[in-house]
């Protein structure tokens, strides 16, 4: 397969588990990701992770303003196939249409479930017990291309989105290996896509991070899963913000939004119990476990 010339499209952690599979089994022509980022408290211009894997491998990058406008540097690389995985980003048709053995993406859902832009943190904040990741060939809208291939995975009580993030990277990689012989002799099947159950996953915006305690707990857990360790969900105790990395939920008679402390324990009432925060990262300090947060308080949040 080193004979095949590939073009990856990709930018985030989430891509570069596939990158290394296809660095490693094929000729990787051209790497295009995303322009350089401020990065970190200090807003430090950064390349993306996939850049940097790329750079270390000697492949050339392209970082376009607008890869609407300015696909045929692609094409100029002449891709036999075109791979993508969270590039971030929609690819236009003349792309699509050009490689001899397609385009293709990896999505982490189990299409056509969770179609969009953050189908793990949806997955999580559903409370849904499986999700997956699919192999799919990309058409001019979002996440509807024929299917390919699929893997599913249970979700554990233990995952959050960075453990889920890592689990189905890795498993992005498998079903990529999986199926590669097979896209690059055209001998694959495709399996169109039932539009009926389509189910969507839109991008997770900053007003989403603020918690609401008028909800049912599991409701509440779930949400904290999928918000950490980011972006983080934040709420205020007595006009302090504090993010909330870890929480656990007791069903009990409880007063919505009302702080039930002591010298161990934070908890807030919610519609059906109390969320007790685990692990928090108070505004300007570093993450702490709420016996920590408490000592420092000094019994200000008693009663």
């Amino acid at each position: 397969m080193k004979d095949k010339r590939v073009v990856f499209m990709g930018t985030p952690e989430f891509a570069l588990e596939p990158l290394k599979l296809l660095i490693e089994k094929t000729n990787v022509v051209l790497v295009v990701t995303k322009k350089d980022a401020p990065v970190g408290r200090k807003k430090i211009l950064s390349p993306t992770p996939v850049k940097k894997l790329a750079l270390d491998n000697n492949i050339p990058v392209f970082t376009p303003d607008s890869i609407k406008k300015e696909y045929q540097k692609v094409i100029d690389y002449k891709p036999d196939i075109i791979i993508t995985c969270a590039y971030g980003k929609i690819i236009p048709k003349e792309l699509i249409d050009y490689p001899k053995y397609g385009c293709i993406n990896i999505h982490a859902s189990l299409l056509p479930s969770y179609r969009g832009a953050a189908p793990m943190q949806w997955a999580l904040i559903n409370g849904e017990k499986e999700t997956g990741i699919t192999l799919m060939f990309m058409d001019e809208t979002m996440d509807t291309g024929d299917i390919i291939g699929t893997i599913k995975y249970k979700i554990e009580d233990s995952d959050d989105i960075g453990i889920l993030h890592d689990k189905l990277s890795i498993l992005g990689k498998e079903l990529l290996d999986k199926n590669l012989n097979d896209l690059l002799t055209n001998n694959v099947k495709r399996i169109k896509q039932d539009n009926e159950k389509a189910t969507y996953a839109p991008m997770i915006t900053r007003e989403m991070e603020e918690l609401d305690f008028n909800n049912e707990g599991i409701n509440i857990i779930n949400k904290i899963k999928a918000f950490s360790p980011w972006p983080l969900v934040k709420t205020s105790i007595l006009n302090e913000e504090v993010k909330i990395i870890k929480a656990h939920y007791e069903k009990k008679k409880s007063e919505i939004n009302k702080v039930y402390c002591d010298k161990n324990s934070l908890g807030i009432g919610c519609l059906d119990g109390i969320i007790y925060l685990d692990i928090i990262k108070p505004v300007g300090k570093n993450s702490m476990n709420i016996k920590d947060y408490l000592n420092g308080k000094k019994g200000d949040l008693n009663g």
